[in-house]
């Protein structure tokens, strides 16, 4: 059952890529030291188990955070853990820093999470699902603070898809 997910779950359409990459860098990392610790004679067992566990945190390291949003609730998933926010029910929304700086969402049952806004910017049906748990929250009156810097970076989302469209169609 866990592999079943509801056909109205949004995903970042980029992790694939993502995590392929992170994968194929352990890889070729794990490759290349065993390859050159083997042409200079000192490969050992001890040795190889160690190149085996370095490029395995390589690889947890560069696999990317897996974002997924549905009806109410928005998840992220890394390596270690999985953080769920409820959408229509958020208590704060922060993004401190400049436009990289990840945004914070808690809900009012006490759950935090961490999110890129690239990944949002990137994926505009996970936007669309933060967006609408936002407008449930707004009619509830549950959001309290940061509803100005999702509009803020409502509005950079938008004007970068906007842009992205024009590129696209030539006329920019």
């Amino acid at each position: 059952m866990g592999g079943i997910r509801p056909a109205d779950t949004a995903d970042d359409r980029h992790w694939r890529g993502s995590a392929r990459l992170a994968v194929s860098c352990g890889v070729v990392f794990c490759a290349l030291c065993l390859l050159v610790d083997w042409d200079a004679g000192s490969l050992s067992p001890v040795r190889a188990l160690l190149w085996f566990a370095l490029s395995a945190a390589l690889c947890a390291v560069l696999l990317p955070q897996r974002v997924s949003a549905g009806p109410g609730w928005l998840a992220v998933r890394t390596p270690w853990r999985r953080c769920v926010v409820r959408t229509d029910a958020l208590a704060a929304v922060r993004q401190y820093g400049g436009i990289s700086s990840p945004v914070v969402l808690r809900d009012i049952y006490g759950h935090r999470l961490e999110l890129d806004p690239r990944t949002l910017a990137a994926n505009p049906l996970l936007w669309h699902e933060l967006d609408t748990g936002v407008r449930r929250s707004l009619e509830r009156g549950t959001l309290r603070h940061g509803a100005d810097d999702l509009a803020r970076l409502g509005h950079r989302i938008d004007d970068e898809t906007a842009q992205a469209v024009l590129r696209a169609s030539g006329i920019s």
